[in-house]
């Protein structure tokens, strides 16, 4: 249909002539309500950024002489973030004499790989940055 048919058809109609495809050959017009189009639009793409979900990294700090009680509690919320979906980075932090002891730290960190196995796997293992070790768990995949 020629361009000014198609406007004069719009028109008769009180609807709009919408440009769908312009690289097209030859390009494709729609004729339709603007107004309604773009909030069907916006609504899908409202409903769409509903469902998605942005992964947000938490972070777990201990220190190499912590309690067992206490690194069950944050094993706990470990596997609680992971389960939501969410990648926890555990941070062991050393002062003074207990840097000579990196094994009691590395310890735990294992603790924390065994313990959240069934949630997370290891996306970054164990490694020293400075006075602090430093590992990331992601959350297991579906598939």
């Amino acid at each position: 249909m020629a361009r000014d048919e198609a406007l004069a058809e719009a028109s008769k109609r009180d609807l709009d002539l919408i440009e769908v495809a312009p690289n097209a050959d030859p390009p494709v017009c729609r004729i339709m309500d603007h107004g309604k189009f773009r909030y069907e639009q916006q609504k899908k793409a409202k409903e769409a950024k509903k469902k998605s979900r942005q992964t947000q990294v938490k972070t777990i700090r201990l220190r190499p002489n912590t309690d067992d009680h206490d690194v069950a509690f944050k094993m706990r919320n470990a596997n609680r973030f992971l389960s939501k979906g969410d990648m926890v980075k555990f941070n062991v932090i050393f002062r003074g004499p207990e840097l000579r002891h990196k094994d009691i730290g590395r310890a735990q960190l294992e603790k924390f790989i065994e313990g959240c196995a069934e949630h997370g796997e290891v996306e970054q293992p164990p490694r020293m940055e400075g006075r602090r070790m430093t590992m990331m768990l992601r959350p297991k995949s579906e598939d």
